[in-house]
């Protein structure tokens, strides 16, 4: 390689003169260039070669591109986020909202309240949003709430579902002359302790019915506070009947929930004062289904709860003017029944003292003249109810559940085929009842009562089936526990051990369990 350079010495030799470059320097390398290249480049702008100013431009090195390189373009990316447009209930479950309105599918397929959507805000200034929301609330605070108690949509939510569903699964009506419609709705709508102690009832039975839901839980928790904070205070005008369908509908809410540590109780026993301080004379419908369903719970606990007589005989004398058989709510109570049933209960506590201090025998003979009169009574007791009648099945049934109880308070606690024909002939009573209608209502304690008698094996499983049945239809959760003594009591009699099986009320203390089989 060499480098070339002019040369002055000689006219006559090249003007240039060549030498060698040294080695180690950089060499530009020259490529020719083809036809095709040559018109390409000649179709290619001039780059001006100065500035305005005069200031040589600055090249960039290399050769241009035959297809230059197009500037990427922006692509919009797209956010995906969470929506904020759906249901309050479905936002704050965390739940994909389809934003139906005025309810959304996703809340009325859960059996939950869908509290509606959230109203559109427009941002304003400062200043001009807190005038508005100052506006807003003198707006709201100027219009009161029409009932007291219902105050929310949970709590209209609330009345609806007690008006439809949990009134017609606590009487024999199934027609809209329910008790419940009749006489407390419309005390309800003027005394704020008996709305909120009906709230309380209705949102237990729904949270017991969908999985203990939280929004359930904690209005049954507001609502039930609210009822005894109001009846403490006596907002209820101070009237015995009113206070009396208070404390009721307090029963039934531990009923409801399946309450197993006897919060029942004091509702129950204010329930009993404030009846038997009752002398009116003034609404005697209404008193007479008060003393009913009292009546009807008094004897129905004395069923499983330790050495406890039910008032029904003593305390609380039926009233003359209340016996009208024909418009009972439930059964047992107006027609006579429970006179009997009570009466066993009696004599019952009476053998399990003789039994505790170990006298025999057990059962002397002024027990055993009392136990035959009363099988005297069963047998000459006639139902009120029409003839061929669902309601005059029902009433055979308790009436053999009753005879039942007799036996099983007399007799050995035994096998024999004397009970198991009389279990039979109950379960046949049973069958024949729909199991979809009213009577359910009030199957619980015959229920009961032939499943602590079953001691044929092949009896349990159709009184299972029944307990499961008439726990899928009612929602209530005393349901369960019942179920769970009674076939305690089947295992006791498959290892033949008769005290237990016939002392089912301290087994079920010993359980730890105080409820109603209502």
């Amino acid at each position: 390689m060499s480098s070339c350079s002019p040369d002055s010495s000689t006219s006559s030799s090249p003007p240039y003169r060549c030498s060698p470059l040294p080695t180690d320097e950089p060499v530009t390398k020259i490529e020719e260039v083809d036809d095709d290249d040559k018109s390409q480049l000649m179709s290619v702008p001039q780059i001006p070669t100065t500035l305005t100013n005069g200031e040589p431009v600055k090249r960039g090195r290399g050769r241009p591109r035959k297809h230059p390189v197009q500037p990427p373009k922006t692509v919009q990316k797209v956010t995906k986020g969470r929506s904020k447009t759906g249901c309050i209930t479905c936002r704050r479950r965390k739940k994909k909202c389809d934003e139906t309105k005025p309810e959304c599918n996703n809340c009325v397929k859960n059996s939950v309240v869908c509290q509606g959507y959230p109203e559109k805000t427009v941002w304003q200034p400062g200043r001009h949003k807190n005038e508005a929301r100052q506006a807003a609330n003198a707006i709201s605070q100027s219009l009161p709430t029409l009932v007291d108690g219902v105050e929310s949509r949970m709590d209209h939510f609330l009345l609806d579902h007690f008006t439809h569903r949990v009134s017609r699964i606590l009487t024999l009506f199934d027609d809209d002359s329910n008790p419940f419609h009749d006489f407390l709705l419309p005390l309800a709508m003027r005394h704020r302790a008996l709305m909120h102690s009906l709230l309380a009832l209705s949102s237990s039975h729904l949270a017991n019915s969908n999985d203990q839901h939280p929004d359930y839980q904690q209005a049954q928790g507001h609502h039930l506070s609210e009822a005894l904070s109001a009846l403490r205070l006596g907002l209820n005008d101070g009237s015995s009947s009113n206070d009396a369908a208070t404390t009721l509908i307090l029963c039934l809410d531990s009923i409801a929930k399946g309450d197993t540590s006897g919060e029942y109780r004091p509702h129950l026993e204010a329930a009993r004062v404030m009846l038997s301080s009752d002398k009116s004379q003034e609404d005697i419908p209404l008193r007479r289904f008060l003393y009913e369903f009292f009546a009807y719970h008094d004897v129905a606990n004395s069923v499983t709860i330790l050495n406890r007589n039910p008032s029904f005989l003593s305390d609380l004398p039926m009233p003359a003017f209340i016996m009208q058989p024909e418009t009972g709510a439930l059964l047992g109570v107006l027609d006579g029944l429970f006179t009997h049933m009570s009466k066993i209960t009696i004599l019952r506590n009476q053998i399990r003292e003789r039994r505790e201090k170990h006298i025999d025998p057990a059962v002397d003979y002024k027990m055993l003249t009392q136990a035959v009169a009363i099988d005297a009574e069963i047998h000459e007791w006639k139902p009120a109810q029409p003839p061929n009648s669902v309601r005059y099945i029902a009433a055979q049934l308790y009436r053999q559940t009753t005879w039942v109880y007799l036996y099983r308070t007399i007799m050995p606690s035994q096998a024999s085929p004397k009970i198991l024909s009389a279990v039979e002939a109950g379960l046949e009573f049973m069958r024949l009842l729909p199991e979809h209608a009213g009577t359910q209502s009030i199957l619980l304690m015959p229920l009961f009562l032939l499943g602590c008698a079953a001691f044929d094996s092949s009896q349990r499983p159709e009184i299972s089936r029944r307990f499961s049945g008439l726990h899928e239809w009612s929602g209530l959760g005393n349901i369960v526990p019942a179920h769970d003594v009674v076939k305690k009591i089947w295992g006791l009699m498959d290892a033949g051990d008769e005290e237990a099986t016939w002392d089912w009320e301290s087994l079920i203390q010993q359980m730890g369990y105080d409820f109603l089989v209502t």
